[in-house]
Parts: C-alpha cells; sequence; structure tokens
C-alpha cells in the first residue's frame, strides 16, 4: 500500500513517486493518493489484481485499499468459469440434525419439525418425524416426508423402505420412477428422492434411520428449517399437523448401567482416524462425534446404532467426492441398510432379536409401557351379546418367545387371526362356536371362560416355555331394583349391566294362553280371570345358559316384604321352584329350560285391600350343562341345585282388577 499524503509542490519538476511520473502539478495543494502492492506493482482501490476462474478465486485491491481475496461462499462451491453454486450437505441421524453449517440440534421428543423450506420456493417442504423405540427418554429419527403444496403431494419415506404417495404405497426399483416430478429410487442402502425447483436441486437420501439431504444450486440461495440457518426456536419448528397431541410430553428413565461410555467414546472418535481422515478438512467430523457419544452413552448400541454414526459420516464424505474406502471392514459394519425389507405396525419399531443380526418387529417403549404396568399382554375381553374376543399384542407376545401364529383356545381348531398391519392377534368364540368354553357360576355371576395356550401345552409336573392366558365373560344373575311396575304399563324392559356382557329382562302379561293378548294401557282384569306372566330375556345364549324363576309371590303393596303375602311359585323345603299346592290354579309351564319362564294363574284380591295385586319373582341364571337347573315339581322331589348357582333377583309388577 503506497500512502503519500502530505506533499507540496511549489516548482514546476518532473516528479516521480515510486516509480509513478505525477504529470499535473498544483501548487500549494495537498493530494492523497492510495493503493495497494502486490508483487512489486501498485493498484488503484476498487480493481481486481488478478483473478482464477477455475477456482473462482480473485485478488482484488479494495476501495480502501486492502488486498482482499474472494471466492465461493461457505456453503458453495466453484464449477469453473467463476460461477459458484449452493453445495450442502444436511444429515439428520438418531435424535440430531447436523445443519449445513456443522451446527447441531437435538430432538427430546416425538414430534415432526420442518427440516427444510426454501422461501423462493414456497411449496417445498421437507419434514421429520421423531419417535421413540426402545427407551421412552430418547426419541430417534422415524421418517421422512416431502410435501409438495402446489399438487398437494405427500411422499412419505418410512422404515423398512416403504414410501407412500398420500395413502398409496409404491414400489419402487433401482431405476428413477418419476412420481409428480420427484425421481425415486431404491436399493439395498435405501431410498433417494430427488427433484429440481428454481434451479436448486435437492437429493433426499433415507434408509429408516438415517436421512442425508444434498442441497444444489445458484449462489444465495437460502435454506431454512433445521437443516438451515433458520434463527427460529424449535418450538417455531415444530409442526402440529404431523404430530401427534401428546408429542411433547417428556419421559425419564434410569440410566443404562451396562453402557461403558469410554469404549462407545473411543469407537465414535474412529472418525478421525483413516480413512475418515482423508475427509475431515472438508467435513469437520466433530458434530458427528458428538452426536454419536451423546447418543449412545445413554441408548444401546443395538439395532444398527453401532454403525449408524459412522456411515453417516462416510456417506457424507462420499457426496463431496471424498470416497471412504475400507470404512467398513475397519468399522465392523456394512453399508446396506438396516432393516430394509422389514414392515412393522405404527406401534413397533424394527429391531436386532440376536447377536448375530436377525431382526423382528418390537413394541415401542411408550406403547408397550401402559401394557407392561398392569403385567398384561393385551387388551381386555370384549363381551359382545353372544360372543367373546380378545385381542394379544404381537411384539408383546414375541417378547416372551413365543410363536403367537401357534396359539389355540382349549378346542386346537379355534387359532388367533393376526392383523396383518397391526400385528395384533384376536381369539374369539360364539354361540355358534364355542371352542371349548367353560360355563360356571358363582353367587353372582354365570361364567364363561376359555384360555389361550400354545399347541405343545402340558400337563406334566414340569414345563418349559409355555404359554396361558385365561380370558372369561361374565352374566350377572338378574336383579331389578324397580320395586313396582304396574300391569297398565304394558310390558316392562329394564337393561341389566353386567360390567362385560349386557341382557334385557322383559315382563309381559297376557290374557290368552296363546300370549297374543297383551295386557294394555288401561286393561281391567277381572277376579278369577286367567293371567300369563312371561319373564323373557335378549341378549342371553340360550345354548348356554337358563333362566329360572326361584319363587313368586304376590303382596297387596308395592313392597316386596311388605304383608299380606301370597305365594304362587315356592322355594323351600319340600318345594322349589314349582307351583304352591295350597293354590291350585297355578301352573308353572315353562322354567329353567330356555332363556325365559311362563306360569299362569287365576285373578285374586286380597281381602280388605285396595283392589291392587303386586307381584315379585325372584329370578337367577344357570350353565345349561347343569341339568339340575330344571325344576323337578314332583310333591316329594326337591331339585338339587348346588347353591352356589344360585342368586336372587328380584322382579316386581302390580295389577289392578275390577268385578
Amino acid at each position: 500500500s503506497i500512502d503519500q499524503p502530505n506533499i507540496a509542490l511549489t516548482v514546476d519538476l518532473e516528479v516521480y513517486i515510486s516509480g509513478i511520473k505525477v504529470t499535473t502539478v498544483y501548487k500549494n495543494t495537498i493530494q492523497d493518493i492510495s493503493g495497494c502492492r502486490h508483487l512489486g506493482i501498485a493498484y488503484e482501490p476498487d480493481t481486481v489484481v488478478s483473478a482464477d476462474p477455475e477456482t473462482c478465486s480473485k485478488l482484488t485491491c479494495s476501495e480502501t485499499a486492502v488486498l482482499e481475496t474472494i471466492g465461493c461462499g461457505p456453503l458453495e462451491r466453484c464449477q469453473g468459469n467463476n460461477t459458484c453454486v449452493v453445495d450442502t450437505t444436511c444429515t439428520v441421524t438418531g435424535p440430531t440434525v447436523i445443519n449445513v453449517h456443522g451446527q447441531l440440534n437435538f430432538i427430546k421428543d416425538r414430534c415432526a419439525y420442518s427440516l427444510v423450506s426454501i422461501p423462493s420456493i414456497p411449496n417445498l417442504y421437507l419434514v421429520a418425524n421423531f419417535r421413540d423405540r426402545r427407551r421412552e427418554d430418547v426419541s430417534l429419527l422415524d421418517s421422512v416426508i416431502l410435501r409438495l403444496d402446489g399438487p398437494g403431494v405427500h411422499i412419505h419415506l418410512e422404515q423398512g423402505g416403504r414410501v407412500w404417495l398420500d395413502n398409496s404405497m409404491l414400489t419402487l426399483e433401482s431405476l428413477p420412477q418419476l412420481v409428480h416430478g420427484v425421481q425415486l429410487s431404491q436399493d439395498q442402502t435405501g431410498v433417494t428422492a430427488k427433484l429440481s425447483l428454481s434451479n436448486l436441486n435437492i437429493s433426499v437420501f433415507f434408509d429408516g434411520y438415517t436421512a442425508q439431504i444434498l442441497l444444489e444450486g445458484p449462489a444465495g440461495s437460502s435454506v431454512e428449517g433445521l437443516c438451515g440457518n433458520s434463527s427460529r426456536s424449535l418450538s417455531d419448528l415444530r409442526l402440529s399437523e404431523y404430530s401427534s397431541t401428546s408429542c411433547e410430553m417428556q419421559y425419564s428413565e434410569p440410566a443404562d448401567t451396562t453402557i461403558d461410555c469410554t469404549s462407545v467414546t473411543e469407537r465414535c472418535n474412529l472418525l478421525k482416524e483413516a480413512p475418515f481422515s482423508s475427509c475431515n478438512t472438508d467435513i469437520d467430523p466433530e458434530p458427528y462425534i458428538t452426536a454419536c457419544t451423546d447418543t449412545l452413552c445413554k441408548y444401546p448400541a443395538v439395532d444398527g446404532l453401532n454403525c449408524q454414526f459412522l456411515k453417516a459420516y462416510a456417506r457424507a464424505c462420499s457426496l463431496h467426492n471424498h470416497a471412504q474406502d475400507g470404512w467398513t471392514s475397519k468399522t465392523g459394519c456394512s453399508s446396506e441398510a438396516f432393516c430394509q425389507d422389514r414392515t412393522c405396525s405404527d406401534h413397533e419399531f424394527c429391531g436386532e432379536k440376536t447377536v448375530s443380526g436377525d431382526t423382528r418387529c418390537f413394541c415401542r417403549a411408550i406403547f408397550s409401557s401402559k401394557y407392561q404396568e398392569i403385567n398384561s399382554l393385551g387388551d381386555a375381553t370384549v363381551c359382545m351379546q353372544d360372543s367373546a374376543s380378545v385381542t394379544l399384542v404381537g411384539c408383546l407376545v414375541e417378547d416372551k418367545r413365543i410363536n403367537y401364529s401357534a396359539l389355540q383356545l382349549n378346542d386346537p381348531t379355534c387359532r388367533g387371526q393376526v392383523d396383518e398391519l397391526t400385528h395384533m392377534v384376536t381369539f374369539s368364540f360364539n354361540s355358534s362356536n364355542r371352542c371349548g368354553t367353560v360355563v360356571t357360576t358363582n353367587n353372582s355371576y354365570v361364567i364363561y371362560k376359555n384360555t389361550i395356550r400354545s399347541q405343545n401345552y402340558s400337563f406334566d409336573v414340569i414345563t418349559r416355555n409355555q404359554f396361558q392366558i385365561d380370558f372369561s365373560c361374565v352374566h350377572s344373575q338378574p336383579n331389578i331394583h324397580t320395586a313396582t311396575f304396574r300391569i297398565r304399563d304394558c310390558s316392562v324392559a329394564q337393561k341389566i349391566s353386567c360390567g362385560a356382557w349386557n341382557y334385557t329382562l322383559i315382563i309381559k302379561a297376557y290374557t290368552d294362553a296363546g300370549r297374543t293378548q297383551v295386557v294394555q294401557l288401561n286393561s281391567q282384569v277381572r277376579l278369577n280371570q286367567r293371567i300369563w306372566v312371561e319373564l323373557e330375556t335378549n341378549g342371553l345364549d340360550g345354548s348356554m345358559v337358563t333362566v329360572v324363576s326361584d319363587s313368586c309371590w304376590a303382596t297387596n303393596q308395592a313392597s316386596p316384604t311388605s304383608s299380606p303375602r301370597h305365594d304362587l311359585i315356592i322355594n323351600g323345603e319340600r318345594y322349589s321352584d314349582c307351583a304352591n299346592p295350597a293354590d291350585l290354579t297355578v301352573a308353572v309351564e315353562q322354567n329353567g329350560l330356555g332363556t325365559s319362564t311362563l306360569f299362569s294363574f287365576n285373578m285374586f284380591r286380597f281381602t280388605g285391600g285396595s283392589g291392587e295385586v303386586y307381584l315379585h319373582c325372584k329370578l337367577h341364571l344357570c350353565p345349561k350343562e347343569e341339568t339340575s337347573c330344571i325344576p323337578n315339581c314332583n310333591a316329594a322331589a326337591r331339585r338339587r341345585r348346588s347353591v352356589g348357582s344360585k342368586y336372587e333377583g328380584e322382579a316386581s309388577i302390580g295389577m289392578s282388577w275390577t268385578h
């Protein structure tokens, strides 16, 4: 640099300054002449000293007379002819995002985030979804979504090499397939999606566990999102439309004491050694090492995670023409994608089941925790009107080393139905196929019980690796709490809630034996008129259970315990569920044979009463297999029914009479 600020000339002379002839001289005038010197040559400010088109490098003398070297920006490369283009990579692996500047972001929840958005291309978004796997407190990259809002296209890249176009699964090959302007291809290493928009080339690679985004375009292109230079917070980049409502909930688990963090650090530092070191000057290994150690010091190095960060760095190098030959042999890793062709359901992930590398679908930690808390392998039994079913979670059953496709009910022909999408296994029985269901009773319930068991189940003294789960549905014994319903109210129905199974008891009164003339509202019943009373159920399986009227009696008040009382069907020492021999008009026409009972009598009144008669009946349910449920009404006989099968439910009906 030359700086001669205070030169005053008063005579006419030829003047040279550093070899430069001054041709015009102003007397009594001060002039500032500045410049730059390079290789002994002076250059005026704001001029180009030298340029190399092949490296896009320029040496200039700045306006302030400072020599400056100008080249491509930090995210750019020179493609010759003084042309700089954007050429940068973003890597998303495990819970970490290494952006185009080599900066790290750690994702601690299970939400979806914006990875890439281009202000000049408003229709393009790249989204990353994070989910839990073996631990509740560590979230890992789970899937990637390429969203093109112009045509309303969503391309989902998922585990197992699955690619969805909106709701349709695509079948890809190594040759690119053009889908809405996106070139999609798949090989043994993973899935690649390429597209070009506004002179910007974008390549997205995903192997089910790591995503790498290569951006190439004109200089000055701006990238926002977690991959770019966005100054927005993580919460601002979270996308609720792709996230579950509870995705931000934080979980905690005890530290895994089996992890040796020292060994983990040594392995992650392999990225500083050959053959990786040849790439270290162009791609900083430190963000990858930090991501590797931070993750593997708290999460087990299984399911390919032991190689995942090394593989991600090797591929990032290869994208920038630094092939990492020999890295797989040095690290014991494979370049092929892990679990590439195994399809797991939404609540599962693909992982290693053996040290040798065999894989299967495992339950995600948060999903399985709700079953582990109650020591269950599936959901509660579902009891419908005439059927029962129970669903087991396939991945939980496999955790017990049980092949769920080889399970059965008591009847070996009754096998579980496997849902191929969810891997849930459902076992069921119904009235037409009981599958060996055993019916028992206690004081309050009729119990329908079956057992899920392994095919090789043994009743020997000792056994190994056998499987048995009992499940049941119950009918509560009838118990109608309504004290009164009058005959002029026509029929009365009350729903009986038994927790698992529901049924309905309907009581009707008729004036004819064919039960066609129902006593209607305001019907008048004459003294000594024949009345038929039917107690009918809906919702019971008649092939498995019967209804028995234990006793029926009449009072002149609504309370069943009021007096006077007149017995119609009695349950005593000599008679059980049979007509009272003291009232010869009573006839028990059906009792204990099906899901309804029927008896008849001649209408009467209580002496000095109000003219109304209230009937009350105690009922119970009985397994059909128990022949003792059928009343034996011989005068000297008493039905021998186990006390445990009887539960007294109560029904009442009131009637008015006229002369």
